[in-house]
């Protein structure tokens, strides 16, 4: 589950985390233009809670060209959801699907996109009147557990499920008597009660004000019909994955240089997807495309970019700079031609790294906020940050060679952050401490330094590595207390020949 998850077994994750890459719908379309762009083939989903209003967040997400909206109902929630929500959040899925349904309807929305509909949906009659009010899929979830034996016990994130429905513990999970025929009959009854639906009740009820149609234009469909125009035909990957096209079929190496606006946004990510579609999670050689583009990029550049792919641009970059992360190498620098200090000035927008899991990051100047929020495997150089960095990270290695903004290391919970001349009033502790650095964290960040000086010419980095016996006196390392209890008991399970995963599990269980 860690591995899947890209975290540290052992080391407790705040669930749910929130979405610091979403403040507005704008940032929305953004992700939904990322994700489509990281699989052209993919539908894009947006889950949606029911309530008052929802309709019109609903008629914002089809306009932001989500392929598929989702409206969800407050019966609904994992085992490991907190009861404050299960309790209080939400509204009746029907109720939030009525709604949604008129609002695309009048706002000649409707065709473009497909309306599931969950949250504890457990009969055929469900499924009639979640398609009577404007659904054309039907999420099931709850209930097919129980069919598998699940007792709703609600402890599925504590490893202690006792029917083994929920847990990776062996004992626990021979309990398990769950069979796919089961899954499979539960949802032949489902079909055959959809086919012949009837309710006594049904004679009494006015149902008018759900099941109402607005006056629309003829020829107006209420159900998907046309698809969602992403504009990726217009996409700056279109020249980049033609630039790559030996790389691309035959692994060989590729460098190419090409001019970037900020229009151009998710520069890379396709060219990531036809990587992976053709070589798998593990992508190709280091460097084997090497693309150099001059100018200012858009969102999202790099973006989900895969091992192999280097990006290297010469300007500047927008928000969301190597969203997701995936193995690739992103360095920006100032143009050559730039008369400004690099030192001092933004070089990358807010919400660097956001959910990376592996690759590397070299930037020549200053980033915003929320710098690698949710990083788990990324190493990031950078001349300064501005508020919340390494927020709710778990893994990777982070190094700040200059100012940060405060509330530093909120909610981190793995990896390692490296920071010069810290202001210790500015971490949040609640997680993490502050320590000197060892000998071994002082070979990499020495080793990062001189990368990052290879790659950007940083005049940081070359003053800091003419006295680097002064310079590694000015570090401080942050490291999560927990992330580093883990790390002791690996490496004494390691000295020892004992599984590692299982210590961690002892020690983590008492």
């Amino acid at each position: 589950m860690a591995k899947t998850r890209h975290s540290t077994p052992g080391v407790g994750l705040i669930s749910p985390p929130p979405h610091h890459d979403i403040y507005s719908i704008e940032d929305l379309a953004q992700l939904i233009h990322d994700l489509k762009n990281a699989n052209p083939q993919a539908r894009i989903h947006v889950k949606l809670v029911a309530e008052v209003g929802v309709g019109t967040v609903a008629a914002g997400v089809a306009k932001a060209h989500s392929d598929v909206i989702l409206i969800s109902g407050h019966d609904g929630g994992t085992g490991a959801s907190p009861l404050t929500s299960l309790k209080h959040a939400g509204a009746p899925w029907e109720l939030g699907l009525a709604e949604t349904q008129q609002t695309l309807l009048l706002n000649g929305l409707r065709d473009r996109v497909v309306v599931q509909a969950d949250g504890q949906l457990k009969t055929g009659r469900d499924v009639v009147i979640a398609a009577l009010l404007g659904a054309e899929e039907f999420g099931f979830a709850s209930a097919p557990l129980v069919v598998m034996g699940c007792v709703m016990m609600r402890v599925c994130h504590l490893d202690t499920c006792p029917v083994g429905v929920a847990t990776q513990n062996p004992v626990l999970r021979e309990r398990f008597t769950g069979r796919p025929e089961f899954v499979q009959t539960f949802f032949e009854y489902i079909a055959e009660e959809v086919r012949a639906v009837q309710y006594w009740k049904a004679s009494g009820l006015d149902l008018e004000p759900i099941l109402h149609v607005p006056a629309l234009p003829e020829g107006t469909s209420r159900r998907h019909v046309v698809n969602q125009d992403h504009g990726l035909d217009k996409a700056l990957d279109n020249q980049l994955i033609a630039l790559s096209a030996q790389a691309l079929e035959y692994a060989e190496p590729v460098i190419a240089q090409i001019p970037v606006r900020n229009v151009n946004r998710t520069v890379g990510t396709m060219l990531g997807y036809e990587v992976t579609k053709r070589y798998g999670g593990a992508g190709l050689p280091d460097g084997t495309i090497d693309i150099t583009l001059n100018g200012s990029a858009g969102q999202s550049f790099g973006a989900f970019v895969p091992r192999g792919i280097t990006l290297r641009l010469l300007g500047d970059a927008n928000d969301y700079l190597g969203k997701g992360l995936s193995g690739g190498r992103l360095i920006v620098r100032p143009d050559e031609n730039a008369s400004f200090d690099a030192a001092t000035n933004v070089i990358a927008g807010n919400v660097v790294a956001y959910g990376a899991t592996s690759g590397e990051i070299f930037l020549r100047g200053l980033a915003g906020e929320r710098f690698c929020v949710r990083n788990s495997g990324v190493t990031a150089v950078v001349e300064g940050v501005g508020d919340h960095a390494c927020e709710y990270m778990t893994g990777g290695r982070v190094i700040v060679l200059g100012p940060t903004g405060r509330n530093v290391a909120a909610g981190m919970s793995g990896g390692v952050t490296y920071i010069l001349d810290l202001d210790s009033t500015v971490v949040n502790a609640e997680m993490v401490d502050v320590e000197t650095l060892d000998e071994t964290d002082a070979a990499f960040v020495l080793s990062s330094v001189r990368r990052h000086f290879e790659f950007t010419q940083s005049t940081v980095a070359e003053s800091l590595l003419k006295d680097w016996d002064a310079s590694v006196k000015r570090l401080s390392k942050i490291m999560p207390k927990d992330y580093k209890k883990v790390l002791a008991v690996s490496a004494a399970a390691e000295r020892e020949g004992k599984d590692v995963n299982t210590a961690i599990m002892e020690a983590v269980n008492g």
